[in-house]
C-alpha cells in the first residue's frame, strides 16, 4: 500500500543472529514476503530507523527508498543471482544516457559536448577503459573489454551494495554517471542534472509545467542519493557507534 496509518510510537534497533534488526515498539520489522527484516551494518540500520521515525501520521510507504531496497535485497524477488545483477549493470552501458548524442539543433549538441564529455572522460580514465560517444541511434560501439572491466569492478561489491548500483543505473540511466555518484566523483545534484541534460534544455527553452517538473527533480534526487547511501552502508564494515535517536 502507498499509505497506511502509522501504528507504533518508538523506533529502535537491535543486534540479533543475522546482523541489525529494527523494533516497531516490540514488533520486529517484516518484509513483504514475512521475512525478518536484518541488515548487515549497524549504520544502514540506523538510516532504515530513522526513515520510519520520520513518518507522521501516515506512513508513506514511497518515500521510504531505503527500507524498500533492504525489502528488495531480502525477498530477491525477481531470484537473481550475483552475476545476474551484474549483467544487469552493465547492460546499461548500451544505452547509457551520455553516449546518445544530438546533431540539432546545435546548441543542444554543443551542450551535450560541454558536459557529458568530461564525465565519459573522467570514466575512461578511471577505469582504463574506451568508451566514446554516438549521434547514430545505434549508439556507440562499446568494446567487450570495456564490459569486462566493468563486469570485474562491480564483481568487487556484495550482493546488497548490487542492489544499490543497479537502483541508482536504472534511475539515472547510465552506468557512467552512477559510477560517477557512487565514486564521489559528482554530487547527487550533478548526476541527476546531467542524466536530464536534454529535459533541462527544453525546460530552459519553452517553460516547465508548474509544480510537475520540481517534483519530479526532487524525487529523482531523492532515489538517487538513496541508493548511493544505499550502497556506501552496505560497503562500511566498520560499526556507528552513536545511540539511535538520541534526544
Amino acid at each position: 500500500p502507498p499509505e497506511r496509518k502509522r501504528f507504533y510510537q518508538n523506533v529502535s534497533i537491535s543486534q540479533g543472529e543475522g546482523g541489525f534488526e529494527i523494533n516497531l515498539d516490540h514488533r520486529k520489522l517484516k518484509t513483504p514476503q514475512a521475512k525478518l527484516f536484518t541488515v548487515p551494518s549497524e549504520a544502514l540500520a540506523i538510516a532504515v530507523a530513522t526513515e520510519w521515525d520520520s513518518q507522521k501520521d501516515t506512513i508513506k510507504f514511497y518515500t521510504m527508498h531505503l527500507t524498500t531496497l533492504c525489502n528488495t535485497a531480502l525477498d530477491n524477488p525477481t531470484q537473481r543471482n550475483k552475476g545476474q545483477l551484474i549483467r544487469a549493470a552493465v547492460k546499461f552501458l548500451e544505452t547509457d544516457t551520455v553516449c546518445y548524442r544530438v546533431e540539432e539543433p546545435a546548441a543542444l549538441a554543443e551542450l551535450q559536448k560541454s558536459e557529458w564529455d568530461p564525465i565519459v572522460a573522467w570514466a575512461e580514465k578511471r577505469y582504463n577503459v574506451a568508451i566514446g560517444s554516438s549521434t547514430s541511434i545505434m549508439g556507440p560501439n562499446i568494446p567487450a573489454s570495456t564490459r569486462d572491466t566493468f563486469i570485474s569492478h562491480l564483481a568487487s561489491y556484495n550482493m546488497w551494495a548490487l542492489q544499490g548500483i543497479e537502483y541508482v543505473i536504472t534511475q539515472l540511466k547510465s552506468l557512467i554517471l552512477s559510477m560517477g555518484l557512487i565514486d564521489r566523483h559528482i554530487t547527487v545534484e550533478k548526476a541527476v542534472l546531467l542524466s536530464r541534460l536534454e529535459e533541462e534544455y527544453q525546460i530552459q527553452r519553452w517553460g516547465n509545467v508548474e509544480w510537475a517538473h520540481d517534483y519530479d527533480l526532487c524525487e529523482l534526487r531523492a532515489r538517487a542519493a538513496a541508493g548511493t547511501l544505499f550502497v556506501h552502508l552496505c560497503s562500511e564494515s566498520s560499526t556507528v557507534k552513536h545511540k539511535l535517536l538520541q534526544d
